[in-house]
């Protein structure tokens, strides 16, 4: 005779109190936002002349705070090397922090400014598109982007601070205990939250770029998504699927995506 197991049996009691397997599956239910959220194509002034005025005019009602290039060296102490983050394809990540003087509504808090690199892999577009889909988008999986810089050629962006930095270092860190098996099961929980919220959008999105570098780490390791530079509009209506240049890191793309290009 054969028993028949579930899943639910062969996982430790322990296991099943912190994630239940058979909990009842909970509608996102998603906050209206005052606007209709835009997207980059709705953008016509996307060239590099394009102005904080013209993209504050397009994402009224988004709460990002433009900021001055003079106000992120003062919060970043004009970039120091001590406040060194990391670097990525957009340029180098420092840490900041603001006071409650900085801006009318803004709390004090430690902020990630991100500056775009010149001579980078990415540039306006990239910064644009972040911009956009951050400027509208809110949830508790995806990363909170702050504000903005567009000045002369500066494009920069400002974003909550995330304490225990990238999936990536926390796991491939040299001299650390490796994550517990609970702690990566709620990473990638609260990762794949993040896309579904992304994909069940009223206007859904194609993130492209989904890696452990770009998910980050609060202080108890819930996990958000960020770096939206190649994320793009998803189908609408009653089509299935976009058609577009493969973009995204080597390694990491759907290898049907990198096939056919849908």
């Amino acid at each position: 005779m054969i028993k028949k197991f579930t899943w639910k049996s062969l996982v430790p009691c322990c296991f099943q109190a912190e994630i239940p397997l058979e909990e009842p599956t909970k509608k996102i239910v998603k906050k209206q936002s005052s606007f209709q959220r835009i997207s980059v194509s709705d953008i016509s002034l996307s060239g590099p002349s394009l102005s904080a005025d013209d993209i504050s005019s397009s994402l009224i009602g988004s709460n990002l705070h433009v900021f001055t290039l003079a106000e992120l060296k003062v919060i970043t102490q004009s970039f120091s090397t001590s406040n060194f983050l990391g670097e990525g394809g957009f340029g180098p990540v420092h840490k900041g922090f603001i006071d409650d003087k900085l801006k009318p509504g803004l709390k004090a808090q430690p902020v990630a400014v991100k500056l775009m690199n010149l001579e980078g892999t990415q540039g306006h577009r990239e910064w644009l598109t972040e911009v956009i889909f951050l400027g509208q988008l809110r949830h508790p999986h995806l990363v909170k982007l702050i504000g903005y810089c567009c000045e002369d050629e500066h494009r920069l962006l400002v974003y909550e601070y995330m304490v225990r930095g990238s999936l990536e270092n926390q796991l491939f860190r040299r001299y650390s205990a490796s994550l517990p098996w609970l702690t990566r099961m709620k990473i990638a929980l609260g990762a794949a939250k993040g896309l579904a919220f992304l994909h069940e959008a009223e206007k859904p999105v194609i993130y492209r770029d989904f890696k452990a570098s770009n998910i980050l780490l609060d202080s108890d390791y819930t996990a958000k998504l960020s770096d939206f530079g190649l994320a793009k509009d998803g189908p609408e209506g009653d089509e299935t699927h976009v058609s577009t240049r493969v973009m995204g890191t080597h390694g990491y793309a759907a290898p049907e995506y990198v096939m056919t290009g849908k």
